[in-house]
């Protein structure tokens, strides 16, 4: 736990193709951290648009941000042109040197092995991606949050929640964690119990296996290129 005298810099990763609610579901746990400041950081200070179209703008650009004391990177299909972008990657690996703690949400985590973050780390991301991890010398763990040392990994989309709140307990206790979930009425009770692949009915997992084909098959292309360029040995990705 930091003390709680010390002031935290927090902030997130925005891009185009991001999906939101790696970045809005942290956001209303990360924006309401005490003795921080929250801050969102684009490569540039334009607006961009989620995967559905949502308008989301930064507050500054990655050029201006301050040493962070917290990192997050979000997922989303846009982490793909993320992954040989070396402006983006640089600023990750120069952040989470000197970061407290790096916050890796879905597909984020790809961003992270593409900066050469996660070899030899017990890591999570999005189902769909899961065997990819490996490609980047991480040691993939299907949990819906998993730490390793400063790093908090979550699966994907609304796990992301469940790792700031954890992220937030590191930070300032569970005290204050349990006070910003409260704030939230963060109490969920889904109405399906579908929400992983080991419970979704199979036709339904089946049709969502379909949906992501081409964008797994597309991440898997840029993952084993990156890897290559970064020497890691490139084990024969498995799917689920």
């Amino acid at each position: 736990m930091i003390p709680h005298d010390t002031h935290l810099h927090i902030g997130s990763l925005l891009f185009e193709g991001i999906d939101q609610i790696d970045l809005t579901g942290p956001f209303e746990v990360l924006s309401r951290i005490p003795n921080a400041t929250y801050r969102i950081y684009g490569k540039t200070a334009a607006p961009v648009r989620d995967l559905k179209g949502l308008r989301l703008t930064p507050d500054a650009t990655v050029a201006d941000a301050p040493p962070l004391d917290v990192l997050h990177v979000p997922g989303g299909y846009g982490q793909e042109a993320l992954m040989e972008d070396a402006e983006v990657l640089g600023w990750i690996r120069q952040q989470a040197s000197g970061a407290c703690s790096i916050f890796s949400v879905c597909t984020g985590a790809l961003i992270c092995g593409a900066a050469g973050l996660l070899k030899g780390r017990h890591a999570t991301t999005h189902w769909s991606a899961l065997h990819l991890l490996p490609l980047f010398g991480a040691i993939p763990v299907n949990e819906r949050v998993v730490i390793d040392g400063a790093w908090v990994f979550a699966a994907g989309v609304t796990a992301g929640i469940d790792g700031a709140l954890r992220l937030a307990a590191e930070l300032r206790g569970d005290a204050a964690a349990q006070a910003i979930q409260l704030h939230m009425v963060y109490a969920p009770k889904p109405p399906f119990d579908s929400g992983t692949p080991e419970t979704a009915p199979a036709a339904i997992l089946d049709e969502a296996r379909q949906s992501v084909r081409a964008i797994t098959a597309q991440r898997e292309q840029t993952a084993r290129r990156v890897a290559a360029k970064l020497g890691l040995a490139a084990p024969a990705a498995r799917r689920e």
